[in-house]
């Protein structure tokens, strides 16, 4: 599979000089996407990404062989790179495509309001090889833009630290061409790295996975299971220190609010700095357990967070980055050849993993804490880890259904008939497949 990231370099001395050309590649996607739309019947009709960008660089650009374009859009941006042009009509096209099919959408099932019309809104040019970007030295460059009422190339300096990064990190990745951006009163070259890895393959009955359980009160909550149930080890990621920074960070806001004092945004800055810190910790900390174990697999729950939170909880929900952490996580595994995998999230940390049915978290139990449970049978134990235990077990009992054929599966699911309702499988009902698979 192909991975991509993006490393962004900080552009020297300059800071307003590359107004005018986001300005102007701005506007000409804007009229660009004016023309997809008056032409889309006919850009529709090619399937082909490349002809679509040839049928409309044919309506607005003069050429010996096309000297009256339809639209006179030379006239208006008068020599533009035509790479910057060709970028514009893909750029425009995408956005016509996008319109024009939840447009469709909407008029199947009209709820909510009518797409808005499309805009350029805020997109930056990419800078392409040869022609919009040369590199003249280690930290320098050479990149066109418009300036002094033309199109002419100037020389950037750019930050030593970070290209020293990108020569030590990405040697052996194929750049592609940076794009220009604006971050707070500065500008930056951000380079797009592209990479090939082969994920592991490795049979499900012999995969080493590590099951995560995101919390809210502790970070993760990891076990590392085979498929026959073995637990090979528990850990726990709790991070109080930072924990208690943010809970800090937020009362700071609560009581700034309190004395009608809503605007905050330093305060919310470091918040939000903070709680990226947990995020980035949480998925340091889930890698290196599946470096340590060697795993083939990383399991996750699906964790739908849409729609809107209710409670005494929503501001920690609203807080909760899980979705970053799994981000994190998924990209940095891919690199090592690991999987990664989200099984159904309804019942996990509701059902006792050993099978005995619903169990009594917190004050329900008799604790004063939400990390312990009480079950039906009286055992009492760590809500979070029975939580991960059977979220690996859920995995392989799909998997391994999954590698079964049909007489087989059905005659599985009629011994073990809590295999075919995934949402209440738990870590025994793994055990109690695997004895029909021993014995079968």
């Amino acid at each position: 599979m192909k991975i991509y990231s993006t490393y962004s370099v900080k552009i020297k001395h300059y800071n307003h000089i590359f107004k005018d050309t986001v300005s102007i590649y701005r506007k000409a996607v804007d009229f660009l996407i004016n023309v997809c739309l008056s032409e889309w019947d006919n850009i529709s009709a090619n399937k082909n990404n490349l002809l679509q960008q040839q049928y409309v660089e044919r309506c607005i650009h003069a050429t010996k062989d096309n000297p009256a374009p339809i639209y006179d859009f030379d006239a208006k941006f008068y020599k533009m790179p035509s790479y910057m042009r060709r970028g514009a009509i893909n750029e425009a096209i995408g956005k016509a495509s996008s319109y024009k099919s939840n447009l469709v959408n909407w008029q199947n099932n009209p709820a909510g309001k009518e797409p808005s019309y499309p805009k350029a809104g805020y997109i930056f040019p990419s800078m392409y090889r040869t022609v919009m970007y040369n590199q003249i030295g280690d930290y320098t460059a050479q990149i066109k833009v418009y300036i002094r009422n033309t199109w002419d190339w100037i020389t950037v300096v750019l930050k030593k630290s970070d290209m020293d990064y990108i020569y030590r990190r990405c040697t052996k990745r194929k750049q592609c061409a940076p794009t220009l951006q604006k971050r707070g009163k500065e500008w930056f070259l951000d380079f797009p790295f592209e990479e090939n890895t082969k994920l592991t393959d490795t049979p499900i009955y012999e995969q080493t996975i590590i099951a995560v359980d995101l919390g809210i009160n502790t970070a993760a909550t990891v076990s590392v299971m085979r498929s026959d149930g073995t637990i090979l080890g528990r850990h726990f990621c709790k991070l109080s220190k930072e924990t208690d920074r943010l809970k800090h960070s937020i009362n700071r806001i609560k009581k700034a609010q309190q004395n009608d004092n809503y605007k905050t945004p330093r305060l919310w800055t470091k918040a939000k700095g903070i709680n990226h810190d947990i995020a980035v910790k949480t998925a340091n900390y889930i890698m290196d357990i599946a470096v340590l174990y060697n795993v083939d697999t990383i399991v996750f729950e699906h964790l739908d967070k849409n729609g809107k939170a209710r409670g005494s909880k929503k501001q920690k929900l609203k807080m909760w980055r899980s979705q970053e952490v799994q981000s994190i996580v998924t990209n940095k595994a891919h690199r090592l050849s690991m999987r990664i995998t989200h099984i159904c999230a309804w019942n996990t940390s509701r059902l006792a993993f050993d099978g005995s049915g619903f169990i009594l978290r917190g004050k329900e139990g008799g604790f004063n804490t939400c990390e312990l449970c009480k079950f039906q049978n009286g055992k009492t134990y760590n809500c979070d880890l029975s939580a991960s235990y059977n979220i690996g077990a859920r995995y392989f009992i799909r998997e391994i259904l999954k590698s079964l054929n049909e007489s087989s599966r059905l005659l599985i699911e009629a011994k073990v008939p809590q295999c075919c309702k995934r949402s209440t499988c738990t870590f025994s009902t793994l055990v109690s497949l695997n004895a029909v698979l021993i014995s079968a």
